[in-house]
């Protein structure tokens, strides 16, 4: 049974589930990186189950944003507990994700369990925002520390009771 989302507890990315430097050769490989992270951390109970969901929700629409975002995600009976996993890809890396005005340098893959719709929306969409800014999205990039960027998640996401 999925941990119902405490909007008090947003610790939705931990810095085990961020990557830094990350090299991938496309989003498959990035999602696979990063689904591994949330998979030893136990917020998801089968990689490959979980993968499947991811890659068939990436072949529906592109999940890239202006700005250099990758934000591959899945609602998934695989997943115990709201995650997010972060990448950022080793300078002069990037991937493809769809998005019009090129690939991404930072990739955040969202893993929300099947059962919870609302909450899954409702990540994306406050992310979206947040990573619509600039100065969050470099904050990012230059932050060299997983913990800073767990943070830096975090506190964008502390939102469900507005």
């Amino acid at each position: 049974m999925a941990e119902p989302l405490d909007p008090y507890d947003a610790e939705l990315t931990t810095p085990e589930t961020v990557i830094l430097e990350m090299e991938a050769v496309d989003k498959t490989d990035a999602a696979g990186q990063l689904a591994e992270r949330l998979f030893a951390a136990g917020r998801i109970t089968d990689l490959e189950g979980f993968l499947e969901h991811v890659n068939s929700r990436e072949h529906q629409l592109a999940t890239g944003l202006p700005g250099g975002i990758g934000l591959p995600h899945a609602r998934s009976e695989f997943v115990s507990r709201v995650s997010i996993a972060v990448g950022v890809t080793k300078f002069g890396h990037s991937l493809d994700f769809g998005a019009s005005d090129g690939p991404a340098t930072l990739v955040l893959l969202i893993a929300t369990p099947a059962s919870s719709f609302s909450d899954h929306l409702e990540v994306l969409a406050t992310l979206a925002r947040s990573l619509s800014k600039e100065s969050f999205r470099e904050s990012l990039r230059r932050a060299h520390d997983p913990e800073v960027i767990a943070e830096l998640i975090n506190s964008s996401l502390v939102f469900f009771d507005h």
